[in-house]
């Protein structure tokens, strides 16, 4: 695809020289790997809180679902709205405005007397996260080109995983050590620091025709994601084909056929270019980000659960024994990041996915018997994916737009991002709920349907205690039995998943559709 070369204009102070290295783009770098380190670690780290705050704040098992639901529904939600807004009214604006409301979330979390007010701020703090994760990679893309910028690029794969990866053991150490609030309140500190940062490195830039806001774009399209995403979060406690599941996704479907006819008559001013989705490459990395995302990530909480439910692992060394997987991840991020200009976009997004497909499929070595060491293959060459996968997939997804519409082009890519993690969390969770519980029951024939579900959630050895002694340790070894199986199940459909994802970026994936400021310098 070829289009014009972006020119600087007055209306855009902040566009960099065509050749030369911006001076503060090294700034730029390090504020965003912090918010993006931040904005990732807030999606895992609450996980080995829950007992915490359940005890605390006296919640339910619908109020701690919340914690989650509440932060992962508006960051999936306000994704494209943030990066749409933030090439209208200035990308550095946006994100320090973003970074503020995400600490001041944060504090109000720390600070919540009770699980409803918990909830609220944990949907503020994940529109801040949204505004974040939208606009970082737009800041990247503005401020490096060719090889600097699969550098960069590179950096905030790396940085993203790290997070994941570490965040049960950053969320235990806190929680054992100082006390649940601290995973909300230590944003606080390190987000003033870098909004002080920010204001004083990070350089301004917009579109240089800003249009109007497309205020009825960004309405109907942040409901109606809302909508899509609280459907698939809700569906396994409401029941799948219950009335208000099947309300919510017909809803949004309805609002986004609403969407498109909006952004075909706004023109100029459209929140969403559409037409990105008469691009190849562009419908080829969205679609594999979603599924690689999907797989992955379901991946990871499954086996977390695994480590700490059925292994026994505590939050702490739960996390010591994904540092294979994450250590793996960072030195594959680092040294991807310097072939993405080098190296065929669908070789690298492929492979990349081809390797976590192989990944999560090695869990079969994993039996009843097994200790955490059988995971060793499936840690590694899952991390080794994943840390291929992240730097070209945040590069390709805003170099298919010019410059000027990067924020909204990083917005929807993030947007695929998130919508696949809630989807595949949500959908194989209740795949291997399903599988896990049929498995227990077909071996503990009369077991209740509050048995079943207690083992799908690692509660097996409660379940054991529950038994008549004489039926303790065949309850106990039924289980741990279903729960593996289950797991080596679901995992198995995970891989094929990934597969797909690296198939469809085999056959879409092209350097001929990235826009020349994506290519300059390489």
């Amino acid at each position: 695809m070829s289009a014009p070369v972006h020119t600087p204009a007055p209306v855009d102070p902040g566009s960099p020289p065509a050749a030369g290295r911006a001076p503060g783009r090294g700034w730029t770098l390090a504020i965003v790997s912090i918010a993006t380190f931040m904005l990732m670690l807030d999606l895992t780290v609450v996980n080995v809180a829950l007992p915490d705050l359940r005890n605390a704040l006296h919640a339910d098992f619908s109020g701690l679902q919340w914690v989650l639901d509440a932060y992962a529904l508006t960051l999936a939600a306000f994704l494209l709205t943030g990066g749409s807004l933030a090439d209208r009214l200035g990308r550095k604006r946006v994100f320090i405005a973003g970074f503020g409301l995400f600490t001041l979330a944060s504090l109000a979390c720390g600070a919540a007397p009770d699980i409803v007010t918990l909830n609220l701020a944990r949907g503020l703090q994940g529109v801040g996260a949204a505004v974040l994760f939208a606009v970082g990679p737009a800041l990247l893309g503005h401020e490096f080109r060719g090889k600097d910028r699969a550098m960069a690029f590179g950096v905030f794969g790396g940085v993203a995983g790290l997070a994941i990866a570490f965040g049960p053991l950053i969320g235990g150490g806190l929680t054992s050590g100082v006390g649940w609030r601290w995973i909300f309140l230590v944003n606080v500190p390190i987000g003033i620091v870098a909004m002080v940062l920010g204001a004083l490195r990070i350089r301004e830039s917009r579109e240089p025709a800003a249009q109007r806001v497309d205020w009825a774009g960004l309405t109907v399209f942040s409901v109606a994601l809302s909508m899509l995403v609280l459907g698939f979060l809700r569906g396994e406690a409401e029941g799948w084909t219950s009335p208000v599941i099947l309300s919510l996704f017909a809803g949004s479907v309805v609002l986004l056929a609403v969407f498109v006819l909006i952004e075909r008559g706004a023109g100029a001013a459209a929140m969403l270019d559409l037409s990105l989705f008469g691009i190849r490459t562009f419908n080829g990395i969205s679609a594999a980000t979603l599924l690689g995302n999907a797989a992955g990530m379901a991946a990871i909480f499954l086996e977390v659960s695994y480590m700490q439910n059925v292994l026994g692992s505590s939050p702490w060394d739960t996390g010591l024994r994904f540092l294979p997987l994450t250590l793996v991840l960072f030195v594959v991020a680092a040294v991807t990041g310097s072939l993405t200009v080098a190296l065929p976009p669908r070789l690298l997004v492929g492979v990349s996915l081809t390797l976590i497909a192989v990944g999560l499929v090695l869990v079969r070595l994993v039996d009843v018997h097994s200790g955490w060491t059988a995971m060793l293959p499936s840690l590694i060459v899952t991390g080794a994916g994943m840390g291929m996968f992240n730097p070209p997939r945040a590069a390709i997804s805003i170099g298919v737009a010019e410059p000027a519409r990067a924020g909204m082009a990083a917005g929807m890519g993030e947007t695929f991002q998130q919508v696949g993690i809630a989807i595949g969390i949500a959908g194989f969770g209740a795949l291997f709920q399903h599988r896990v519980g049929d498995a227990f029951g077909a071996s503990v024939p009369g077991a209740s349907e509050s048995a079943r579900q207690a083992v799908a959630a690692g509660a097996g050895d409660q379940v054991a205690r529950a038994a008549a002694p004489a039926m303790r340790q065949a309850v106990a070894e039924a289980a741990r039995s279903a729960f593996v199986h289950g797991l080596g199940d679901v995992l198995m459909v995970c891989g094929g998943v990934a597969g797909l994802g690296a198939l469809i970026a085999f056959l879409t994936l092209s350097r001929k559709d990235l826009h020349e400021s994506a290519l300059a310098g390489a």
